[in-house]
């Protein structure tokens, strides 16, 4: 189990870059087994999720290597449909795969997929979607068996618009003869990111970022670069700290309209940002007020990864901050955790009322989850003494380096691994 050590004081100051985006590359991961070329993904963060991702793939009998910033995948030598119960728990996202692997080889075998626990996230609307294109799906003992005889293109409605859903649906469609209609697809930006890499593969894809996506046919090409885009999570994350902490961030190489819903709820709260095409900039020099309603929502509603962060922003500021929680019913793990540093939040239902009070102190907290986890290093940047956060590889899964981008701006961080995380990080 990991620590995190944070003493708390500290205004940030200075110009960071951000890093390519977790929830982007995942799926891109998985579409590089769409078809048999070699893929060289640029901009790709170093994570756990990415690494257990690259397992995965060569697993599958790809090769998957990473020089620096570059993965470099060669799927012309797949030889694999399954994914064992040890690769599918490392996390949530693993189920991508799925679509993947159908529309390459026409059948996979796989478990259900691990990851955060925030509640019921059935993969149903995944099942569903695969079903409609022509797969047949036998789910026994926590397995599942897929296959095909051929999928074919169809019109998908999706009942909620569900991101894996979206994904796993555009992968398979790109294995399927004739057209496929998804309605009521995700609208993400990280969904627009997969469609222009499915382009670059050979696929005629339309109408990411919108409720239509359209596939209607697929050439496959031998060799693909694709730049992952900025992560807008972790964007967001770092606006929160230095909000947390006080003092003024300069985020590099993003797209501000991105997580426009979060820098506006900062500006709200009394935050100065500046937004330029790939540049934004926070100063907080004087003390916060409470943050209007915050309602998470699909985007371009207030995305639900954000809420915990906003909420470490919130302790301090003068009067009540509430927060709807309406994607998973345990986002709110984290709050018993803030408690601990003195922070006043209440939680009725799916609401959750904060009222800031005037100082914080630290404490020893658990990392509940990947954003809950980030969200208490937030908190803990504004509070008087040491935290110690213990985590059991939570924080690791969606941000690189969190604890020496801290540190450059100014921020007393540090992080020890266990013991067999350091001897893999050696090897």
């Amino acid at each position: 189990m990991g620590v995190w050590k944070i003493t708390g004081g500290n205004k940030l100051y200075g110009d960071l870059r951000v890093q390519g985006s977790k929830n982007a590359v995942l799926p891109i991961m998985a579409a590089a087994i769409v078809t048999g070329c070699e893929t060289e993904i640029i901009n790709c963060p170093q994570l756990s999720d990415v690494d257990a991702a690259m397992e995965i793939l060569r697993h599958l009998g790809c090769k998957a290597e990473r020089e620096k910033d570059i993965v470099n995948i060669d799927s012309r030598s797949m030889t694999c449909t399954d994914i064992p119960r040890d690769l599918m728990s490392e996390m949530r996202s693993s189920v991508i795969f799925l679509g993947a692997i159908l529309a390459r080889t026409h059948e996979a075998q796989l478990t259900y997929p691990g990851g955060c626990e925030l509640g019921a996230r059935p993969i149903d609307m995944h099942l569903d979607a695969l079903k409609r294109l022509g797969a047949s799906i036998d789910e026994r003992g926590g397995k599942l068996e897929c296959r095909d005889e051929g999928l074919l293109g169809a019109r998908i409605v999706l009942p909620f618009p569900s991101v894996g859903a979206t994904e796993n649906a555009m992968l398979a469609a790109c294995g399927a003869k004739g057209t496929t209609t998804i309605v009521n697809a995700a609208k993400e930006p990280e969904i627009v990111d997969l469609q222009e890499f499915l382009r670059k593969l050979g696929a005629e894809v339309s109408g990411a970022g919108t409720s239509t996506v359209t596939i209607s046919d697929f050439t496959p090409h031998a060799h693909v670069g694709h730049r992952v885009m900025p992560d807008r999570i972790v964007s967001a994350t770092m606006l929160c700290c230095a909000a947390a902490a006080g003092g003024a961030v300069t985020l590099h190489g993003v797209m501000p309209d991105d997580f426009e819903t979060v820098t506006a709820a900062l500006e709200d709260m009394g935050c100065l940002v500046e937004r330029r095409s790939k540049t934004v900039k926070i100063v907080c020099d004087s003390p916060l007020r409470a943050s209007k309603l915050i309602t998470t929502r699909p985007y371009p509603g207030f995305p639900t990864d954000a809420q915990p962060l906003l909420m470490a922003s919130c302790l301090k500021a003068a009067g009540t901050s509430e927060f709807t929680e309406n994607i998973f019913e345990n986002r709110f793990r984290h709050v018993a955790e803030m408690r601990r540093f003195g922070a006043d939040i209440k939680i009725n239902g799916r609401t959750a009322a904060v009222t800031g009070v005037r100082e914080l102190h630290g404490a020893e907290v658990n990392a509940t989850d990947l954003r809950g986890g980030a969200a208490l290093v937030a908190a803990a940047l504004g509070t008087e003494g040491e935290t110690l956060l213990t985590d059991t590889g939570h924080i690791l899964r969606g941000y690189e380096a969190l604890d020496k981008t801290l540190t450059a701006l100014g921020a007393d961080v540090s992080y020890e691994p266990e013991e067999d995380e350091s001897l893999a990080s050696a090897m």
